[in-house]
């Protein structure tokens, strides 16, 4: 039973170097030359037996940040303004899809040549236990113990095992009749078809309810485009443009990038399942 708020990924960056047609590409507004760390705990995983490996893949989720300028005294936040995340194996950082329409091939990146120094750390809790009936479910949520679930379940097309673990962060009880149910997220989930013959190369991030052993419902995130006068206002910077030229006169082709856009969790995948719900003191 991993204990993801204790868990990390702390990584170092090369020495950083200007890019040459953007001021502040990256948010990073330092010297070149310079390096910086960061750290960010871990939200959730999943595990993925492919029937050509001989092991099991594990990947990560890590905690998210808003885009911003690092590391700065002012005009810390950036507007127009995204979300960060990484998701990692312990070799490789993985794409994670913009939807599930997305489906562009982005090779995993080796962690070794993606920065100078970098550490994962996964903890686990001691004394953890399966709770294996509705009644067990509810005195550990009652009694505030820490709670996780993993939901199991194989994949049609490809023979995929997959697994996923996450903490419990909402749960709903109808103590009267035994009932649970489980509302969580987010939680990462593999898309086997990406499989490269080594790794799962592209990951989705979802939300997931369960309220049985047996079923699991997934609900997936898409961008949403908006109106000519919403984009005239949410794509206006405000301080610090990310995509400011160094030379305005010799724009490179397809400036300006496109500005990110608000997501919504849409798509809905309903899978048989094996769920097992997890408590540790």
């Amino acid at each position: 039973m991993i204990n993801f708020a204790r868990s990390a990924f702390t990584w170092q960056s090369h020495p950083w170097q200007p890019d040459p047609l953007y001021k502040w590409a990256g948010g990073f507004v330092g010297e070149a030359g310079q390096s910086y760390h960061v750290r960010f705990t871990l939200q959730a995983s999943c595990s993925v037996q492919h029937p050509e490996a001989e092991e099991p893949v594990e990947i990560y989720l890590g905690s998210p940040c808003r885009s911003e300028f690092t590391i700065a005294r002012r005009n810390l936040i950036q507007i127009p303004n995204g979300e960060w995340r990484m998701a990692f194996s312990p070799t490789h950082k993985i794409h994670i899809a913009a939807s599930l329409d997305d489906a562009a091939h982005t090779p995993a990146a080796n962690l070794q040549e993606a920065f100078a120094a970098h550490t994962i750390d996964i903890r686990q809790h001691v004394e953890a236990r399966e709770l294996l009936n509705p009644q067990a479910i509810i005195k550990a949520t009652l009694a505030n113990d820490t709670l996780n679930a993993r939901s199991c379940y194989v994949d049609a097309d490809t023979g995929c095992q997959v697994r996923l673990e996450y903490p419990v962060n909402v749960m709903n009880l109808n103590v009267a009749d035994g009932q649970w149910q489980i509302c969580t997220g987010p939680v990462i989930v593999p898309d086997v078809a990406s499989w490269d013959g080594a790794q799962i190369t592209r990951v989705h991030v979802a939300h997931l309810a369960i309220s049985a052993f047996d079923h699991v419902e997934l609900v997936f995130r898409r961008p949403v485009e908006v109106t000519d006068d919403v984009a005239r206002w949410l794509d206006e910077p405000r301080g610090l443009d990310r995509f400011e030229l160094r030379d305005p006169s010799h724009p490179p082709v397809g400036h300006p990038p496109q500005r990110p856009r608000p997501t919504v969790y849409h798509d809905v995948r309903e899978l048989a399942a094996q769920n097992v719900v997890m408590a540790a003191p």
